[in-house]
């Protein structure tokens, strides 16, 4: 009998261990890992395999989710059979409706067709955000009469109460102009430049924040400061401010669930207090920042405090556009020492931070009270070695820092940011340093996902630059240039870089976002205006005047992130407006299938030959054919789309204008 069970241990040990061997891992729901405020009804799962040994491949599949980390049987809400597919990228969620603002757990496990099943796999987790409108309580609140340009950042705040004991407290905010949230004398979350940028008339990002930590039996505080961002800041060129609005504006509930099950909210209401007094004296996306020290509302985020100076708020009424975000946060990613302080020859204190980079300054310094200490900035030196800014226009690029005189003093903007390498610095007292003054790197937070390196120092620095450009000009918004005063979402640009954006860095979140801004922004007769958000034409307007190669992004970006990502629902999503933008381009070709006049920039860098060399030939290619070739490429792209969709009337449609436009 002993030697039958030691025979059958050592037959099941081996398989034991092939099944050890096996794993999924790196889950992910809808493109992010561990996502908060998910929107989504059926959200999309993925993972991926690893194992021992060659050729392995998943033949099988089963997902499971529960309510509770753990998967006792009783919070199990759903579980998958064993699904015969190799699928491992946006499998849905199948089980029943799920309900708002609740976390969920899930796991997977495979198999693999050396018959061997893996383990459940980690837990990882999503949680739904409001999912209907009708579940937002709170009201907006502003200050009466901020509606001045560059007026001082508002605050808002509001005292409560906690009798009971906490299980559970998150927050869902927004707000027209950036906001930085506070709670009991501490930032809420890690993100900054919230709530992003999108076309804010018709479609505004809200964050979700777990608090459970920050919030106290006892007395509490929560509050705000706002900034004018792209919401109410200038926008491109000439006196273009205020494009979505006047009046900085907030919007924001927190929900605590008690240990006993009962639960309550704190609602933005009428109750609460405003105060435009404070240290941020003006704010701007291109221009900088001014932060008076001496003007710091100490306290302001803290329990009993004494507001009584500050006013009442006004509530607002908006249409009701507001979406779970959909994009990558955009975080402090990187921070970076300088590699040295010295004059230029003409005697002006500069900062070399060594890579030309996005986001701002971290500036430590002591001094004394009402000392002002000047930050500009700028990407080049020019030819003498002197500080270059003729780049910016008229995008000023600076921060201004009085100090409050309270022993070393450290100051970050939050509301603006700039591209640069050089810092020029005016004011401070004492010996500047390197220990002054830290770059904080600013980007929306992507993963990497490739990488290039040769023996050839030149491709090196190359592949380098094009990372580095890529970060500076993905914030929020696939960008031109991220330091005059333009920084906008060029179409033209995003059509041409999306895919090497894609090997760089995992985008399937940026561009699932910033593609239904193209969408929300496209006109009515299918015109995809040149920026988006589109800030060049009036907020109502009813058509564009568009460029091929610019527009066509509305095509060629959605069938670009099918092919690196394989996400079909995003096709599904971007389809009607694909197809709005051929037709756009097939009614202005007309029957001779020519698109005459479309090309209203051309080949936008094309070469040109020396002014003292004319015979030179140049790399001029004629507008109408650039427009034609477009027009061409998008429809046979379309029917692709169309294809894959299993529209076969469309496909048939669209790959005979192809054949016409040939």
């Amino acid at each position: 009998m002993k030697s039958f069970k030691l025979i059958l241990y050592l037959l099941l040990v081996p398989a034991v261990s092939f099944s050890q061997d096996l794993s999924a891992y790196d889950l992910t729901c809808e493109h992010k890992k561990n996502p908060v405020g998910i929107d989504i009804l059926q959200p999309r799962f993925s993972w991926k395999i690893k194992s021992t040994g060659n050729s392995i491949m998943q033949t099988a599949y089963s997902l499971r989710v529960s309510a509770d980390p753990k998967f006792s049987a009783s919070k199990t809400i759903w579980q998958s059979d064993k699904v015969a597919s190799d699928e491992s990228v946006l499998v849905s969620y199948k089980g029943p409706e799920l309900k708002a603002s609740q976390r969920y757990y899930w796991q997977v496990r495979v198999w693999d067709n050396k018959g061997r099943a893996s383990k459940w796999s980690e837990a990882a987790y999503w949680e739904t955000g409001l999912l209907k409108p009708e579940n937002w309580k709170a009201k907006w609140i502003e200050m009466e009469g901020d509606t001045i340009r560059y007026s001082p950042s508002p605050h808002f705040r509001k005292e409560f109460s906690i009798e009971k004991n906490i299980a559970k407290a998150e927050v869902y905010v927004t707000s027209h102009g950036f906001y930085e949230l506070h709670l009991n004398g501490k930032k809420v979350g890690d993100q900054v430049l919230t709530p992003g940028w999108t076309s804010y008339g018709k479609r505004l990002q809200y964050q979700v924040y777990d608090v459970t930590g920050q919030v106290t039996k006892g007395k509490n505080a929560v509050g705000a400061v706002l900034g004018d961002g792209w919401y109410r800041g200038t926008l491109a060129w000439g006196n273009n401010w205020a494009i979505y609005g006047k009046r900085p504006g907030l919007l924001m509930q927190m929900k605590i669930t008690y240990t006993d099950g009962t639960g309550s909210y704190i609602l933005t209401d009428e109750s609460w207090k405003s105060n435009n007094n404070g240290a941020i004296r003006m704010n701007d996306i291109y221009n900088g920042e001014t932060y008076d020290a001496t003007k710091k509302l100490t306290g302001w985020n803290m329990p009993d405090y004494n507001d009584t100076n500050w006013g009442t708020v006004k509530t607002g009424n908006y249409n009701n556009n507001i979406i779970a975000s959909e994009g990558a946060m955009i975080k402090k990613i990187q921070e970076i020492k300088p590699v040295r302080v010295f004059h230029s020859p003409k005697g002006s204190l500069l900062v070399d931070m060594g890579q030309n980079m996005v986001g701002w300054i971290r500036l430590r310094v002591t001094g004394n009270k009402g000392t002002v200490v000047t930050l500009r900035h700028a990407e080049v030196l020019d030819k003498y070695g002197e500080f270059y800014t003729e780049n910016l226009r008229v995008a000023k690029c600076q921060l201004t820092y009085t100090l409050s005189g309270s022993g070393e003093e450290v100051y970050e903007p939050r509301f603006t940011f700039m591209g640069f390498r050089f810092v020029e610095v005016t004011g401070f007292p004492g010996e500047l340093t390197t220990d002054n003054i830290t770059g904080i790197v600013v980007h929306s937070d992507m993963p990497l996902t490739g990488s290039y390196e040769s023996s050839n120092q030149l491709l090196n620095q190359l592949q380098h630059n094009i990372q580095w450009g890529q970060k500076g000009n993905f914030v929020d918004v696939p960008t031109d240039c991220p330091q005059r005063d333009e920084r906008l979402g060029w179409t033209g640009d995003a059509q041409a870089f999306c895919r090497t954006a894609a090997f760089n860095y995992n985008v399937a979140a940026f561009f699932t976002k910033w593609l239904k801004d193209v969408a929300s922004d496209q006109k009515q007769d299918g015109a995809v205006p040149d920026v988006i958000p589109d800030v060049l034409n009036r907020q109502d307007a009813r058509t564009a005047a568009p460029s091929a190669g610019w527009g066509d992004v509305a095509v060629i970006a959605p069938w670009t992130m099918y092919q690196v990502y394989g996400d079909k629902k995003l096709l599904e999503t971007q389809y009607p407006s694909m197809k709005a933008w051929v037709e756009y381009m097939r009614k202005k070709a007309g029957d001779s299938f020519i698109w005459r006049g479309g090309s209203k920039y051309g080949d936008w860098l094309f070469y040109h030959p020396p002014v003292n060399n004319h015979s030179e030939p140049d790399g001029f290619t004629e507008h109408d054919f650039i427009s034609t070739a477009f027009f061409a490429y998008s429809a046979n792209l379309l029917a692709k789309t169309a294809r894959e969709l299993g529209k076969t009337d469309d496909e048939k449609i669209y790959n005979e204008l192809f054949r016409k436009i040939k």
